[in-house]
C-alpha cells in the first residue's frame, strides 16, 4: 500500500475544497437524521410493541427511503448527463432542508405517528435518487485525473469524518429533544448550498445525453458490459446488503449491551472511526499495486468484523469490531469508487453513477430492512451473525465470478481490456 510518489496538495484546486467542505456538512446532516429517526421511530414503536416487532418498523425506515430511490436513480443520473450539475446538488438540498424542518414540527408532538416519518422518509429518498448521481458525477470534474484517487480518498474521509462527528451530535441532541436534532440537520443542509455558491467551476456535462429511456438504456448497456464495473458495484450491493448491522444498532444498544442513547452514539460512530484512518492513509498512500485483491481483503474484513459484532457481549469488544468494519469498508469503497470514475467518460457518469447509487442504496437501505426482517426472524444477534457469514461468502463468489476484478493492479493505468467502449454521446449545439 505504501507510495513513493509525494502526496500533492489536493485543496489546492479552490473548486474541490469548497466541493469537500459541502460534501462534509451534506454528510454531517445525513448522520444527524439519521440517528434522531432511527432513534424516535424505534422509540415510538417500542411504547406499543416487542423489540422484534420494533426493530422490523427501524427497518422500515430503510425500506420506505430505497424505493423511490430505486425508482428515480436511472432519471436523475439521466438528468447529471444533461444538466448542470451543481445545480441539481443545490435543488436536492433545499428539498431535505424543508423535509427535516417539518419533521422537526412534528417532533413537537409526544408521540408521533409513524406514518408521516415514513412518508417523509420516502421524500428524502427521491431527493438522493438526484442528489447522489449529480454529486458523484461532479467530483471527478474538479481535479486531473492522475488525482483523482486521492481526491476520492478525501471525499470518502469528509464522509467519515461526518460520520464519525455526526452520531455524537446527533446523540447529544436527541437527548435534549429530536426537534434539535432535525433543526440543526436542515441549518447543515442549508450551509452546504450555500458553499457551492462559492464553487467557481463549470460543472455542465461535456456532453449532453441522449433524451428519455435511450439514455437509462446507454447507461445500462455500458454497465452490464463492463465487467470491472459491474463486479465492483454488485459486490458492495451484496455483501453490505447482507452485512448491514449497523442498522440494528438501535436495539444492540438498548436490548442487547443495554448502553442507551450515549452508548449508540458511540456505537454509531465506531465504524467510521476505522474508516476514517484508512482514508487518511490511502489520501497519502494511494494503492499502487494489487488494488482488486485489497477490495476483496477489505469486504472479508467486514464480514469478519461482523460476525464478532454479533457474539460480543462487551461495548469495548463491539466497538473494536466495528472500527474493524469500518477499515475494511472504505478499502473496499476506495478502490470500487476510483475504477468506477477512471473507466466511466464524463458523459456517462452520472447515468453509471446512478446505477452505483441505486446499488449502494440498495446495500444501505434495503439493507436495513433486511436486517430489520432477519432480526424479527431470528432475533437481533442471529440477523447479524447470518450476515457477517453471507458477506464471506459474497467475497468468495465475487472473487471466482469477476477475475477481471480480481486481477485489477492499478488505480491510475488504462482501462482494463475487456471493458467495451460505451455509446457515443449527443453532441452540444451551439
Amino acid at each position: 500500500m505504501n507510495s513513493a510518489l509525494p502526496a500533492p496538495n489536493i485543496f489546492r484546486h479552490r473548486a474541490f475544497s469548497f466541493f469537500w467542505a459541502s460534501r462534509f456538512l451534506l454528510t454531517l446532516a445525513v448522520q444527524v437524521e439519521s440517528v434522531a429517526i432511527g432513534w424516535q421511530v424505534y422509540a415510538v414503536a417500542r411504547q406499543t410493541r416487542t423489540v422484534p416487532e420494533a426493530a422490523l418498523m427501524v427497518g422500515m425506515v430503510g425500506l420506505v427511503q430505497f424505493a423511490p430511490l430505486f425508482v428515480f436513480s436511472f432519471i436523475g443520473g439521466t438528468v447529471a448527463d444533461r444538466f448542470e450539475r451543481r445545480r441539481i446538488v443545490q435543488a436536492c438540498l433545499a428539498v431535505e432542508a424543508v423535509c427535516v424542518t417539518v419533521l422537526a414540527v412534528l417532533a413537537l408532538h409526544p408521540s408521533p405517528s409513524l406514518t408521516p416519518i415514513f412518508a417523509i422518509a420516502a421524500v428524502f429518498g427521491a431527493a438522493r435518487a438526484f442528489l447522489g448521481p449529480a454529486n458523484a458525477a461532479m467530483g471527478p470534474m474538479l481535479v486531473p485525473r492522475d488525482e483523482l484517487a486521492r481526491a476520492i480518498a478525501w471525499n470518502s474521509m469528509a464522509w467519515q469524518a461526518a460520520a464519525v462527528t455526526g452520531p455524537f451530535v446527533g446523540g447529544v441532541l436527541v437527548a435534549a429533544s429530536a426537534t434539535a436534532a432535525y433543526g440543526t440537520a436542515a441549518i447543515l443542509y442549508v450551509s452546504a448550498s450555500i458553499l457551492l455558491v462559492f464553487m467557481a467551476a463549470d460543472t455542465r456535462p461535456t456532453s449532453v445525453a441522449a433524451p428519455g429511456l435511450t439514455a437509462i438504456k446507454e447507461g445500462l448497456i455500458y454497465v452490464w458490459s463492463n465487467k470491472t464495473v459491474l463486479g465492483a458495484i454488485s459486490l458492495d450491493l451484496f455483501a453490505v446488503l447482507l452485512g448491514g448491522a449497523t442498522a440494528l444498532l438501535p436495539v444492540f444498544a438498548r436490548d442487547v449491551l443495554h448502553v442507551g442513547a450515549s452508548g449508540f452514539g458511540v456505537l454509531r460512530a465506531a465504524p467510521s472511526i476505522g474508516a476514517v484512518a484508512a482514508a487518511f492513509y490511502l489520501s497519502s498512500h494511494p494503492l499502487q499495486r494489487r488494488a482488486g485483491l485489497w477490495m476483496f481483503a477489505g469486504v472479508a474484513l467486514f464480514g469478519a468484523a461482523t460476525i464478532v459484532f454479533a457474539v460480543s457481549g462487551w461495548l469495548w469488544l463491539s466497538v473494536i469490531a466495528l472500527i474493524a468494519l469500518g477499515v475494511g469498508d472504505m478499502v473496499s469503497v476506495n478502490v470500487r469508487q476510483t475504477l468506477i470514475q477512471i473507466v466511466t467518460p464524463d458523459h456517462m457518469r452520472g447515468r453509471v453513477s446512478a446505477v452505483s447509487y441505486v446499488f449502494v442504496g440498495a446495500s444501505n437501505e434495503l439493507g436495513e430492512f433486511e436486517s430489520g426482517v432477519a432480526a424479527r426472524l431470528l432475533g437481533p444477534v442471529g440477523a447479524a451473525l447470518f450476515g457477517g457469514i453471507g458477506s464471506l461468502v459474497v467475497t468468495g463468489a465475487w472473487a471466482k465470478m469477476f477475475p477481471s476484478l480480481r486481477r485489477a493492479d492499478s488505480l491510475t493505468d488504462a482501462p482494463d481490456p475487456e471493458i467495451i467502449e460505451p455509446p457515443a454521446p449527443m453532441k452540444i449545439e451551439a
